[in-house]
């Protein structure tokens, strides 16, 4: 009997188990990447990228070719029929006739959830406006657990837009369900949390306070998970400019934190990590980058249901 179609839109549709099998499974690939050189032979992947990206999309397609498969796809809107109007229904219509899964970023939040109603393959949500970045967050906690062993315990601080930045509301979504975690919101008052995100805060019973100043609370850190200011969010370009420098990460800044704290970003940065922390030991954003690569492979292996190394569907 075949298993029941998967996607990953959200990361609340991977319960605790399955992400800390994922993770077990990118450690595997991470420690024995030619035991998964062959496990998805004759697979296609789709990456259909309606918005510009570096790390994200080449990392899945990196991803998928290391593990023996094949990719098609399009790196901007203006390189598909979406510039002739074509709905996202109807791509995904047919290109889930073309290839075995899909990774599909969009400008429009909910996007990839009309995507999944029309699929025949699973879609994994590369992210979706502001909303959320699912495989940023497999990264980033498998990055986290890297460094601490764990996944519980921690005080993370997430600095810059926590308004519109995709990826911390994702990594707040999974980070709530792990036991003694506490959060820090460090942001200016027009980049804060937006409502839904500190409503699921609330609900969890996590702690949490906030603080217009990472200098303040450097010292609670176990992680300062930093984020730019994003222009292309911005309608107005005039509040951008007042707020793209409102919190610059430089190396005096990291005087006052714990030895084992660790600086996190998802990338690509502006001017708010200074080039100099990249050689501190705090500094784990580029291995963080790396990390994506992994997760993925592991993330693209259980969705296909390919659970053993090497094993083909």
């Amino acid at each position: 009997m075949q298993a029941p179609l998967r996607h990953l839109i959200d990361i609340k549709d991977l319960s605790v188990s399955e992400i800390g099998a994922l993770l077990s499974r990118a450690d595997g690939i991470l420690a024995r990447p030619g035991d998964y050189a062959d496990a998805c032979h004759r697979k296609k992947l789709a990456t259909l990228f309606y918005e510009p990206s570096t790390r994200t999309r080449l990392s899945f397609e990196a991803a998928m070719l290391e593990l023996g498969g094949a990719v098609l796809g399009f790196s901007s809107q203006d390189s598909s029929s979406a510039s002739k109007g074509e709905s996202v229904a109807d791509t995904i219509r047919v290109v889930s006739g073309y290839a075995d899964v899909i990774a599909m970023r969009h400008p429009k939040e909910g996007a990839p959830i009309v995507a999944a109603r029309h699929a025949n393959v699973p879609v994994i949500n590369a992210g979706d406006g502001g909303h959320n970045h699912p495989t940023q967050t497999l990264t980033d906690l498998l990055t986290i657990q890297q460094s601490f062993g764990r996944l519980s315990k921690l005080t993370v601080g997430l600095c810059g837009d926590l308004k519109f930045g995709r990826t911390v509301h994702s990594l707040i979504s999974a980070m709530v369900r792990y036991p003694d975690v506490r959060f820090v919101l460090i942001s200016p008052p027009e980049l804060k949390c937006p409502d839904y995100v500190m409503a699921q805060i609330q609900r969890s019973g996590v702690a949490w306070e906030e603080s217009r100043q990472m200098e303040e609370v450097m010292d609670q850190l176990d992680i300062l998970y930093m984020t730019r200011v994003q222009r292309e969010r911005f309608f107005n370009e005039a509040d951008y400019v007042r707020l793209k420098d409102s919190f610059i990460l430089d190396v005096p800044k990291l005087a006052r934190a714990k030895p084992e704290m660790i600086v996190m970003h998802p990338l690509p940065r502006v001017n708010e990590i200074q080039a100099k922390v990249d050689e501190n030991p705090h500094a784990r954003y580029f291995e963080q980058a790396v990390f994506g690569k992994y997760v993925r492979m592991a993330l693209i292996l259980f969705l296909l249901g390919l659970e053993k190394e090497g094993e083909a569907a």
